[in-house]
């Protein structure tokens, strides 16, 4: 009897404990007043430091929204760059909170690693950059090519798919950090580099004559990127995730960075009202304040300003947003919130 006593205290204890471990990582980040956003070594456009060591791009302002929500203050952040090899371990780990780092949204990293996504703030998807002096036109005629890519990262996977359901051979050449795959491919040694599109149109950037590349115009793969936290984390998980979904319900109801001031004074529209905070007390239920997606918006801005401002046409990364998938669903995009009330 003690025997079975003793297994059914040792199951409850396993079930309170296990999800317990993270559970109070939103009461942490108040106490302390910031919090850790695990980022890239250097993705124009995604994630960057200036030469003073200033963040910003489309995943730095996820976790800017994510501030301004919490402490009405965008900048109560902590970047910490991470290679692919270890954004995972660091986020299991406790050494970030969030991870915002151009991560793949895959079935076994969301079931298997004890991992949550917490929506999609970029849709991509995998391609080939070469020089334009090769005479490739394209990825079909990569047959026998060297390719350099990031080791642990699904590009390499995606990479030997295309390859093998091709029946062509390939020599990957990978290295752990990002520039150093940009570099090795600048110098020559390798035929291709492979990465998500944004990421090549990123990385191009880089390169020492950037206009002798281009990126070929097959898509291998679907890459939804976005922000990632730890399973059984659940206030934390609901605060990044409607931060997220914000800015993009902000933008389809044409709430911006610019207009929020004065729309928010005048509005009529119960939607709107309550992405103001002036009504539907939404923030109760995320243990914040009645003015969390009003912050987020007239701080950080909705999803269109942050795209145009970091990765839009008139950036160096140059990714024209009509006609892809991050255009909002209005607009023939897939980019879609659920609503906030």
């Amino acid at each position: 009897m003690n025997n079975i006593k003793n297994a059914i205290l040792g199951l409850l204890c396993s079930v309170l404990i296990v999800p317990a471990a993270y559970a109070g990582t939103l009461d942490t980040v108040k106490d302390q007043g910031f919090f850790n956003c695990g980022v890239s070594q250097g993705v124009p456009g995604f994630s960057n430091p200036d030469e003073n060591g200033n963040w910003s791009g489309i995943d730095v302002d996820v976790c800017r929204a994510v501030s301004a929500a919490i402490f009405g203050d965008a900048d109560k952040v902590k970047y910490v760059p991470l290679t692919a090899k270890e954004r995972f371990t660091a986020l299991q780990a406790g050494e970030i909170d969030v991870l915002s780092r151009n991560t793949t949204w895959t079935l076994s990293r969301d079931a298997q690693i004890g991992l949550e996504f917490a929506g999609v703030n970029f849709y991509d998807g995998q391609g080939f950059m070469v020089r334009k002096d090769s005479g490739i036109t394209s990825a079909m005629e990569l047959d026998g090519a060297s390719v350099c890519t990031n080791l642990g990262t699904t590009t390499e996977l995606n990479m030997a798919d295309f390859f093998r359901a091709n029946s062509m051979a390939y020599e990957p050449v990978v290295f752990e950090k990002a520039d150093e795959v940009v570099n090795a491919y600048d110098e020559g040694r390798c035929d291709t580099y492979t990465t998500d599109k944004s990421g090549l149109a990123a990385q191009r950037t880089k390169l020492a004559d950037p206009d002798a590349h281009v990126v070929l115009p097959e898509t291998i793969s679907k890459e939804p990127l976005g922000p990632v936290v730890r399973e059984g984390d659940g206030d934390w998980a609901d605060v990044v995730r409607w931060s997220l979904n914000a800015m993009i319900e902000a933008e389809e109801f044409g709430l911006t960075n610019s207009n929020v001031k004065t729309t928010c004074a005048m509005t009529s529209n119960p939607v709107v009202a309550r992405l103001c905070g002036k009504e539907g007390g939404t923030g109760a239920g995320l243990n914040l304040g009645d003015s969390w997606s009003y912050d987020i918006v007239s701080l950080v801005g909705n999803y269109g300003d942050v795209y145009e401002k970091h990765v839009g046409e008139n950036t160096p990364v140059g990714l024209a947003r009509a006609g892809s998938p991050n255009a909002s669903y209005k607009n023939g995009g897939v980019l879609y919130a659920p609503p906030a009330r």
